[in-house]
């Protein structure tokens, strides 16, 4: 059964560069070079989903999928 958007936590740049203690930038700079997905809002936004940022941080290879 696929998750739905409606139900998953998404976070800001500067609240995932909060967790890595990165410079926000940094972020985007990884979600180009494909190391983290990132979803558009309808206003140009990125947004990372919450579950795959945890795994990011403790060490783990991103899903397929994801």
């Amino acid at each position: 059964m696929a998750r739905s958007l409606e139900h998953e936590k998404l976070l800001t740049p500067a609240e995932v560069a909060i967790l890595f203690r990165v410079d926000p930038r940094t972020v985007t700079r990884w979600a180009k070079a494909g190391r983290i997905t990132s979803i558009r809002t309808l206003g140009g936004h990125r947004r990372y989903r919450e579950a795959e940022v945890r795994a990011f941080l403790r060490g783990e290879a991103p899903k397929a999928g994801a």
